[in-house]
């Protein structure tokens, strides 16, 4: 084997070794995991993570996604509890520490204390005779069978089991808390994400005083008139009450001109389409991407519930938005 193959075995290793030991984990989710759920559910404090070295990393993302999903969490370094951060936390919180050997030094000296003011400790350790295990309200065991690495000495599978319990944790406080799209929407304000989560069509569509409109009896030379004044690639066709007849879109029209030898006579209800897509302004402008993709289309009416025309959603609006 040369030096390639041995790199993509190796590879292929660890990956098999980390799957199975999360896979291993599915029979520690029982009554003491929803026990333990439960506690953090009805925390009216906050979710304090800690962790030392490796499992302080783990702890940092576990306590991050906590509080992207509805749960108050943050990360203590346990070395500065000892020197004043321990100050942070009180009876009403619970703290989550992790520690695959469950000595950890750091960790070991601020048990008693939580333990003497009331806060509850949950413990993920890879021992269930550890003295973290031992001293804490609840244990969860993180145990694996071996470390992806060759020396079985660096923090791999062991990291992974204890990430892997985390999300399981924050997942399911998610599923019991009723947290929805709208509720990780609040949290995600910022960036591509929070965009797709919160931008309403209304937010970005062109209004109906910016859309070119004309109605059912308009002749099609006319009505591509009025397109040019609104470049938005579509003609909206209304009755006198607004009510959305049709529309005329920049396909319709190269339809048209390869059927039609003569277009000076055509009327809009004879070319136009009669029963376009449309969306409304409350729906999510993601959701009218998706629509559009999906049917092959650029542009969409946007219509009240009695389907008055209010105005017009592009891609191009999308895209400026950024929400593709």
């Amino acid at each position: 084997m040369n030096i390639k193959e041995r790199a993509i075995a190796q590879a292929q290793r660890v990956l098999e070794i980390e799957a199975e030991a999360v896979v291993s984990l599915k029979e520690k989710i029982d009554d003491n995991f929803y026990e333990i759920c439960e506690l953090l559910k009805q925390c009216t404090g906050r979710i304090v993570v800690t962790g030392m070295g490796k499992s302080g990393h783990i702890g940092h993302k576990i306590a991050a996604t906590l509080a992207s999903t509805g749960t108050p969490s943050f990360f203590m370094h346990p070395a500065e509890a000892s020197h004043g951060d321990l100050g942070m936390i009180t009876k009403e919180d619970v703290v989550l520490a992790l520690s695959n050997s469950g000595e950890t030094d750091e960790l070991i000296a601020i048990i008693p204390i939580l333990i003497r003011q009331g806060t509850s400790v949950v413990s993920i350790t890879g021992n269930d005779q550890s003295t973290l295990a031992k001293n804490s309200s609840f244990h969860l065991l993180a145990k694996v069978k071996e470390e992806a690495c060759p020396l079985n000495l660096a923090p791999t599978s062991s990291t992974t089991a204890a990430l892997a319990l985390g999300d399981a944790i924050a997942v399911t406080l998610m599923e019991m808390r009723g947290f929805t799209s709208d509720d990780f929407a609040r949290s995600h304000p910022g960036g591509k994400l929070g965009r797709r989560l919160l931008l309403r069509v209304q937010d970005i569509m062109a209004p109906y005083e910016e859309i070119a409109e004309v109605s059912e009896e308009h002749h099609l030379t006319d009505a591509l008139l009025e397109m040019t004044k609104y470049p938005l690639g579509i003609i909206i066709v209304t009755d006198n009450e607004q009510t959305l007849k049709g529309v005329f879109s920049e396909g319709d029209l190269r339809r048209t001109l390869t059927n039609r030898t003569d277009i000076h006579e055509l009327t809009m209800k004879e070319c136009m389409t009669a029963t376009p897509k449309y969306i409304h302004p409350a729906a999510l402008a993601v959701d009218a991407a998706n629509l559009m993709e999906e049917k092959r289309i650029s542009a969409l009416p946007v219509l009240d519930m009695q389907n008055k025309v209010l105005g017009v959603v592009t891609m191009h609006h999308l895209l400026q938005a950024r929400v593709m």
